[in-house]
């Protein structure tokens, strides 16, 4: 059964950094890709970052490419996503979610498993 579980969120100041993870059972992340998703509050859900299992690339929306990093621990089956120079635009629920593929070229409506997310409030 595959699960999905993120950790990290909370209250933090613009400029400042925050590492969400996410827990996967069912399936290994060295097969299968997994990727970021954000929404914001009124706005659709977005695809922020993904990391690909064929090749290990990792792929990043422009609005958060050279501030957020994506990253994998194989062995604990763990997907990270450092956030780095948060701005309030950044505040979401941020979720996890795969499609059971080995590339990220496919977006949200394609993702068949989810977690159930994790909230980022930037705020001073």
């Amino acid at each position: 059964q595959v699960q999905l579980v993120e950790f990290g969120g909370g209250l933090v100041q613009p400029g400042g950094s925050l590492r969400l993870s996410c827990e996967a059972s069912g399936f290994s992340l060295d097969l299968h890709s997994i990727g970021w998703f954000r929404q914001a509050p009124g706005k659709e859900r977005e695809g922020i970052s993904c990391i690909s299992s064929s090749d290990g690339s990792a792929h990043y929306a422009d609005s958060v490419a050279g501030r957020f990093t994506i990253s994998r621990d194989n062995r604990q089956n763990t997907v990270y996503l450092q956030m780095n120079r948060l701005k309030a635009e950044d505040t979401a629920i941020y979720y996890c979610a795969t499609d059971l593929e080995d590339s990220c070229r496919n977006g949200v409506s394609r993702m068949q498993y989810w977690g159930k997310g994790t909230l980022v409030t930037v705020s001073s």
